[in-house]
């Protein structure tokens, strides 16, 4: 069964992107005739940086994936191992892929400009400004539960800060390598593939333990500090070493996909259609699995990266389909070995399925997988495979954490524009690299600390869905307005689909999942939590109607630029 589902994913996705990816590339798109990209025209060596399009790919896939697409499909496993799967695949072909594509594409076309500045021009300025808001409580729930996820690795096991503190190290080394010394890329890669061997070695020998709460303080000053470095000193040479870890971990998880024939005897196919998902609440499959499922299926964060930082370091419009197309397929694959390491895997027998689902969503994944392939392949042991698995989710967590930062610090500079003249001294404060960035990391890791990931997972999720829903109307009326209106319903038709269900969910999520928070009146922290989550959930939901009236209008033809 294993080696079934592996093979299906590989067909649907190669197809897709050789075929309906190219043709948006080619004959909607246009690529082929673009100009030169802003990375070339605005080159200011920050954050305009032409970028060897295999780098990039590295960067944006470490950037856009972090944890979310092996958290996600290891909590839906709750509903049984298909229910989650097909959603995979669906959301990942007819929205996640367009939708990154698109978007990354009409950054590059409005001069590397945010999401926000698009929306603004296609659906009016009262969506650009409702917009903003979105992503701004994005990016604080992002952190949130990001930063609970990666601090419960690092308590969990010393050995996995260790060796993320050394492959840090060797970023750096093998940045200056890449882009300062004459060696060049390809030595560069050479001796960066070596340090993160050495990394992980020298992360076995010195296992660094600590308290949940002392990570929490550790992500903190590591996101500032890493969101305001120029691009290319860490985070660009570290995501492109992230690529290596991806590729390794693809390579023999879908290998052992192939090989094990694992019978999915730990999991059931279907369970219930309202498991106990989400804050261990009975959860309908249908509207919340966009709450549980995010970055494997699609994701609205994708368009904050491509349109903050891929866009600016994009060589050639071309590469669009390659970075922003393909990504999304190689993350729908991801989350697909998930499913099946878990499914085949899963160390807990069907009859105490109970057991498995109480077990953190992503020591389920970390276990399964090294379970899967040392079971496979048995030159690879299952201590070090689970340290591996623990490692990479950790990496590319604090990767989507310090990018996230980084376009959280981008968006309180751009919002506080309007008080350059009305409050200079303020304004100034704001500006400030290092303040803006404190703000959202501050808050973020506040949520984090007091709240707990199946909770604050749902509420990112739905944040980040329904933003993507948002950006796909955007979509759809820059394809009608701009592009060519024959392909409009191509984007029109999911992107209001999967508005009406992140919109319900959303509304489920306050009924049902919010006033959980307050059971316990003397337990302030989660209190202060449901308070915070609740209060951004309703104003994203009311500025979720304001953005839908806007969009209807401009689509209709009516002006809603007011």
């Amino acid at each position: 069964m294993s080696a079934l589902i592996a093979i299906i994913a590989l067909v649907i996705y190669f197809v897709f992107y050789f075929v309906y990816g190219r043709t948006i590339q080619t004959k909607l798109l246009k690529s082929q005739e673009a100009p030169d990209a802003p990375s070339k025209r605005l080159q200011d060596g920050v954050d305009y940086v032409p970028t060897n399009k295999f780098v990039l790919f590295g960067h944006h896939f470490a950037s856009i994936a972090g944890a979310g697409p092996i958290t996600g499909p290891a909590m839906a496993i709750a509903w049984g191992w298909l229910p989650g799967l097909l959603w995979i695949w669906f959301g990942n072909i007819f929205i996640g892929a367009i939708h990154d594509y698109l978007s990354l594409a009409a950054s590059v076309r409005y001069d590397g400009r945010s999401v926000q500045f698009v929306a603004q021009d296609m659906v009016g300025k009262k969506a650009g400004k409702s917009f903003g808001w979105f992503v701004l409580f994005l990016c604080i729930l992002v952190v949130a539960a990001f930063g609970d996820i990666v601090a419960g690795q690092f308590a969990a096991d010393g050995r996995v800060f260790s060796a993320f503190f050394f492959f840090c190290v060797a970023a750096i080394i093998a940045g200056f390598i890449m882009y300062k010394s004459p060696l060049g890329m390809g030595w560069g890669s050479l001796i960066g593939v070596v340090l993160i061997i050495a990394a992980f070695w020298a992360g076995d020998l010195l296992p660094i333990k600590a308290t949940k709460d002392v990570w929490f303080i550790v992500i903190f000053v590591y996101i500032v500090i890493a969101s305001a470095l120029p691009v290319n000193f860490l985070l660009q040479p570290r995501d492109y070493l992230n690529s290596f870890l991806l590729y390794f971990g693809l390579l023999v998880g879908g290998i052992a996909a192939l090989v094990s024939f694992g019978a999915f005897d730990s999991a059931p196919l279907f369970t219930s259609f309202s498991a106990k998902v989400i804050g261990g609440q009975p959860s309908p499959f249908w509207p919340t699995v966009p709450l549980v499922i995010a970055c494997g299926a699609l994701s609205g964060f994708h368009a904050l990266v491509a349109s903050g930082t891929s866009s600016k370091q994009i060589a050639s419009e071309k590469d669009a389909l390659f970075v922003g197309y393909g990504a999304m397929l190689t993350e729908g694959f991801l989350s697909t070995i998930v499913v099946i390491s878990i499914a085949s895997f899963g160390d807990v027998a069907m009859g105490n399925w109970e057991a498995i689902l109480k077990t953190p969503a992503l020591s389920r994944f970390v276990k399964a997988y090294g379970a899967m392939v040392s079971t496979t392949l048995p030159f690879f042991t299952k201590e070090f495979m689970t340290l591996f698995a623990s490692v990479w989710v950790s990496s590319f967590a604090l990767t989507t954490l310090d990018t996230t930062n980084r376009l959280g610090r981008y968006l309180v500079q751009e919002m506080a524009l309007p008080l350059k003249d009305k409050s200079p001294a303020l304004y100034g404060i704001l500006e400030n690299k290092w303040v803006a960035s404190i703000i959202i990391a501050f808050i973020g890791i506040f949520l984090a600390r007091s709240g707990g990931y199946n909770t604050l997972w749902p509420a990112f999720s739905g944040a980040n869905q329904l933003i993507a829903s948002i950006v796909m109307l955007t979509a759809a009326v820059w394809v009608k307005n701009k592009l060519n209106p024959k392909y409009t319903n191509v984007v029109l038709i999911p992107a209001i689909f999967l508005w009406v269900t992140v919109t319900v969910a959303l509304v489920w999520y306050e009924i049902v999942v919010v006033p959980t928070f307050f059971v316990k009146m003397e337990d302030t922290m989660k209190v202060i939590t449901g308070s915070v989550v609740g209060t951004i959930n309703v104003i994203m939901l009311i500025l979720n109607f304001v953005m839908i009236v806007s969009f209807y209008k401009n689509f209709s033809g009516k002006k809603a630029n007011a």
